[in-house]
């Protein structure tokens, strides 16, 4: 926001709301004046001033008339744009959907926030089709990483102008999306919190799908207590239900297997010095070794991704036909790859997935959370991957690695800003529990994170 607001996190701009010193029409204004004077106009594909206008002043009645709605009364959030908006279309990222019809509702997550107070102010730029971890957009424009200090660098992606959008301070929260990574990685290219949900614990009704057997939801925000605030009116709660963990009685497991393949020394030594820190408060720490995960690389080698091969049924038609021309080459190269999977591979790509789930959670103790860097690289430049299409498919494999092992096995994960690497720029990282165990993982995630963060 342009005024002392600007940064502030949910809880921030939450008490000043309810303690009626900041009134959420004064708060709309700011929020939608950060936006329209932000030097880089790529974050936003729509900016829903009336709607937020509209929605600011029935939050601020409320609260006038001591019928506040909650923690998130007022508070403004932006939706990647693969929500459904009411009255708005919902593009993708992409240009061959803006002539589509408006969305008749918004999206069930969308009515949620709503409920519970929230002010939609717009739509988040993203990778097209959110087919790719680095945050590029030739339609729509590509928004610079806010930490880039030498040459312009990557968001991330696929929820690229989510993760600036926070990391700037233009709003305390904005949804994403998580196929592979589309949450946690903008998150730490960025220095903020994501928050990738167990797949499946939030309705999907009228959210765009990338690999329905993959995609799940959630923030990204400024700390994880906003998450959390989030994630409980997501779930239609009136209050959060998670406590703070009690750092003595936690445990962590370093992954030794594929997760610091090629990580730049400067992220190693970030993360390390963060497990230190966890170490001196009394966190339990242990290192495995998991063949799973190289098991998991050599059936995709074998089979294909299963990511690709949902996008390639989703996107058939369109990519075989004149849409093809007026979508990101690298996309529609990306997801031709998914013909290659025949409907007996993808059988036993489910089929192996399901047993490699029930193999993973029977390979460490109860309660135990992973604790890996979110990414091994921090942001790179973005000149080079515009041009330079190998390189794209390299550095997006590589970026793609550590998170889409979470999306395979249903991990819930936080990723959790823990230093800087090279250039100055943010590392990440990354906490992932085992599916449904999100309440667990959110109370871990509140108790680390100051140690983490150093």
């Amino acid at each position: 926001m342009t005024g002392m607001n600007r940064g502030k996190s949910v809880a921030q701009l939450s008490v000043l709301i309810q303690e009626r010193a900041l009134d959420p029409v004064a708060l709309c204004e700011e929020t939608l004046s950060a936006i329209a004077t932000y030097e880089d106009q790529s974050v936003f594909v729509v900016v829903t001033g009336e709607r937020a206008r509209r929605e600011a002043e029935a939050s601020s009645k409320r609260i006038r008339e001591g019928r506040s709605l909650g923690l998130l009364d007022g508070i403004p959030i932006a939706w990647k744009d693969l929500f459904d908006l009411e009255g708005e279309v919902t593009t993708a990222g992409s240009k061959v959907l803006s002539r589509d019809k408006p969305a008749a509702r918004d999206a069930a997550v969308v009515e949620r926030l709503k409920a519970a107070g929230m002010v939609a102010v717009g739509r988040t730029n993203m990778s097209e089709f959110a087919f790719s971890g680095l945050g590029l957009n030739p339609h729509y424009g590509t928004p610079v990483n806010p930490h880039s200090r030498d040459v312009p660098r990557i968001p991330g992606g696929s929820s690229s102008g989510a993760g600036v959008a926070v990391a700037a301070g233009l709003v305390p929260v904005a949804m994403g999306t998580d196929t592979g990574g589309s949450i946690r990685i903008p998150s730490a290219f960025n220095g903020i919190v994501g928050y990738k949900a167990t797949r499946g614990r939030y309705p999907m009704q009228g959210v765009y799908p990338l690999a329905k057997s993959l995609d799940s939801l959630g923030p990204l925000c400024q700390t994880v207590k906003d998450a959390i605030w989030i994630d409980a009116a997501m779930r239609g709660l009136t209050a959060p239900s998670v406590g703070r963990a009690d750092l003595s009685s936690l445990a962590l497991v370093v992954p030794e297997t594929v997760f610091f393949d090629e990580a730049e020394p400067e992220v190693v030594s970030a993360f390390e010095d963060a497990l230190r820190r966890l170490n001196a408060r009394g966190v339990k720490i242990r290192r495995q070794v998991f063949p799973l995960f190289t098991a998991l690389f050599e059936l995709m080698g074998k089979y294909g991704p299963l990511v690709t091969a949902e996008a390639f049924a989703l996107h058939r038609e369109r990519i075989s036909g004149p849409d093809s021309a007026e979508m990101d080459r690298r996309v529609v190269a990306r997801t031709r790859l998914g013909e290659k999977t025949s409907m007996a591979d993808y059988i036993a790509l489910l089929d192996a997935r399901e047993k490699m789930i029930a193999e993973m959670q029977a390979s460490i103790a109860p309660g135990e959370i992973l604790v890996s860097p979110t990414l091994p690289h921090v942001a790179p430049a973005i000149g080079p991957l515009e041009t330079d299409d190998d390189l794209f498919v390299r550095i997006n494999g590589k970026t793609l690695r550590n998170t889409l092992i979470g999306n395979f096995f249903d991990w819930c994960g936080v990723s959790i800003p823990c230093g800087t690497g090279a250039a100055g720029m943010p590392v990440g990282l990354l906490l992932s529990g085992m599916p449904h165990t999100d309440e667990a993982l959110l109370a871990a995630a509140l108790a680390l994170e100051e140690p983490v963060r150093g």
